[in-house]
């Protein structure tokens, strides 16, 4: 139970991150700043993560980084289109 409950933290907090990045590349439509390759890694990670997850059927593994990848894969995408 504790532990579920540091994971479901850990997760929230860790992927709550990315939102304000998600944010800044949306409203100012300028990703040129971005590393491109930390993004690929970070999107190629989080995919794992997820594969991780359902593997073991582990909801918080998967929710979080499911919404990692969300946040990751949007501001990838915001870099291949405004980088």
């Amino acid at each position: 139970m504790l532990a579920t409950v540091i994971g479901t933290v850990a997760g929230t907090l860790t992927t709550a991150a990315y939102l304000p990045q998600v944010v800044k590349v949306w409203r100012s439509r300028s990703a040129g700043d971005i590393s491109l390759q930390m993004y690929i890694l970070m999107v190629t990670g989080a995919s794992l993560w997820v594969v991780y997850g359902l593997l073991l059927m582990q909801w918080p593994v998967i929710i979080a980084n499911g919404v990692s990848l969300l946040f990751t894969a949007v501001i990838l995408m915001f870099k291949l289109r405004y980088g």
